[in-house]
């Protein structure tokens, strides 16, 4: 398979294949899906061809993204992601429980996201200070 990207493309595509490596095996510890680290390899290591050596690094005889890719800013746009993540999941939660349901439906939708708007405001403002969990 060939596909033709310009230098730009190919740098987002970089950050693409690791954001999305990232997410999938991030959390597995040992149980990483191999598959997913062979292609990030790959796409990786045509980094050596387009002039982005210092992208790359050998470990255990792969090509990785390199530390300098890694800390180069790719990690605040997933924390970025996380972050609103975990406030809209946490909205939706709590919005489900003030509504006495367990998921969303067409029939609660727009009570729900009138709900999550109200939590999503709080956070906006407060982020979780104002949180507390009674025991």
């Amino acid at each position: 398979m060939k596909i033709e990207l310009t230098e730009k493309q190919f740098r987002r595509l970089l950050d693409l294949v690791y954001i999305g490596n990232w997410v999938l095996n991030s959390t597995r510890g040992d149980d990483r899906i191999r598959e997913y680290d062979e292609v990030e390899s790959t796409v990786f290591s045509n980094c050596i061809n387009h002039g982005m050596v210092p992208l790359v690094e050998a470990y255990q005889g792969e090509l990785i993204p390199s530390r300098a890719f890694a800390e180069g800013g790719i990690h605040e746009a997933i924390l970025a992601y996380e972050d609103t993540m975990f406030f809209e999941i946490l909205a939706q939660e709590l919005a489900l429980r003030d509504m006495d349901s367990d998921a969303p439906t067409p029939e609660n939708y727009d009570e729900l996201r009138e709900r999550m708007d109200v939590y999503l405001g709080e956070f906006e403002q407060h982020g979780t200070d104002n949180i507390t969990v009674e025991m």
